[in-house]
């Protein structure tokens, strides 16, 4: 089994192990390379099924403190608010790039060890599946919340990569984009780097808002473009209707 279905198997399979007690609520769950051992999978699979029985309140996840077994009997699945992508973009941008100038000061070495690592993740030639990239992206940004040591701040960074991730329609223009611009999402992401290794607050903030304004200049050409196509599309067929009428 490959992609969706292996990471839902393995979801499953979790799932079975907290209904058993193995990890009883409030535990943290052995991390990733142990489960995908235990597993015989990938740590992206791994990674895949966590979000998954996360987002059905069944574990929290917590960038730099691994899994955590919810009680199933008062967690409960969040209903995401509808939004567009270029509302989630624009909200993204206002919280992380400030997230990024509070995480900036006191960030640490092994921090910005993971945050290289996680860039080398998105940029690799050797993904098993194309998730593997966004989840790295994902796990980039939740890594720099984490790093700004505010809760509240990294549960709204959390939820706004929910919206990005499991919101149908978001997630097919985000994939879009990003599809069709790697190279400059991976240069932004080095010079957030960057400017994190400085410790400086104002070029944290500076090349994080950066990176948002270029993503929404692309997301409102992607929009133009799709409604140009649909604008022929329309048009397209009203003449092939108008031909066929003219035949008669």
């Amino acid at each position: 089994m490959k992609g969706q279905k292996l990471y839902e198997s393995v979801a499953q399979r979790i799932a079975r192990r907290l209904e058993k007690g193995v990890y009883p609520p409030g535990t943290r769950l052995p991390g990733e390379r142990e489960l995908a051992e235990q597993f015989n999978v990938s740590r992206v699979t791994i990674r895949q099924a966590l979000i998954s029985l996360q987002a059905l309140g069944r574990l929290e996840v917590r960038a730099g403190s691994g899994a955590h077994v919810l009680d199933a009997a008062v967690s409960q699945v969040d209903v995401l608010p509808k939004a567009s992508a270029l509302e989630l973009t624009e909200a993204r941008s206002l919280f992380e790039s400030e997230v990024a100038a509070l995480a900036a000061p006191d960030i640490s070495d092994a921090t910005l060890a993971e945050l290289e690592h996680l860039i080398e993740e998105m940029s690799s030639d050797d993904h098993d599946n194309p998730d593997e990239a966004e989840l790295a992206d994902r796990d980039f940004h939740l890594t720099i919340a984490a790093a700004a040591g505010n809760s509240v701040l990294y549960y709204i960074v959390e939820k706004l990569w929910r919206m990005r991730m499991e919101l149908a329609p978001v997630k097919k223009v985000y994939d879009s984009v990003c599809s069709e611009d790697a190279t400059a999402r991976g240069g932004e992401h080095r010079e957030i780097l960057d400017a994190l290794h400085s410790r400086n607050p104002a070029q944290a903030r500076l090349a994080m808002r950066k990176h948002f304004t270029r993503l929404l200049e692309s997301m409102l050409d992607v929009t133009e473009q799709n409604a140009l196509k649909d604008v022929r599309r329309k048009a397209s067929e009203s003449r092939e209707r108008f031909l066929k009428s003219a035949r008669i």
